[in-house]
């Protein structure tokens, strides 16, 4: 099964490794998601959305809110944004039962990028 919570949080960046409009510092309401991937346990759940809400609010909302990505994300693409997420994110959400399969960044409403367990596993 496939357990899925979504966030937002508003955010400049700058790609200085880009040439155009994006290497200027600007700002995005971004959206992203969250999916967990396991079987239910005793209790009938995956995991309690109550923990993957604190989790990432603690680990990734709490940082990136009303800042500036580039203080915390080198050349802060959302390819980018999405890798740091799952990587920081991963050992917070697994457990017996469940572990992290995807995490999803919308930097506008039809633009996204989704980073999943695969792709961590490709790049080792």
């Amino acid at each position: 099964m496939l357990l899925k919570r979504e966030f937002s949080f508003d955010a400049a960046h700058r790609l200085e490794q880009y040439h155009g409009k994006c290497e200027n510092l600007h700002g995005h309401t971004y959206r992203m998601s969250v999916e967990i991937e396991g079987s239910p346990d005793a209790e009938g759940m995956i995991v309690d959305f109550i923990q993957v809400k604190e989790t990432v609010n603690r680990e990734i909302i709490s940082i990136f809110d009303h800042s500036c990505l580039n203080d915390t994300i080198r050349q802060p693409s959302a390819e980018n944004i999405a890798r740091f997420v799952f990587e920081r994110l991963e050992p917070f959400l697994k457990g017996p039962n469940y572990s992290l399969s995807a995490v999803q960044v919308w930097e506008t409403p039809r633009s996204s990028v989704t980073f999943r367990r695969r792709d961590m596993e490709a790049s080792k």
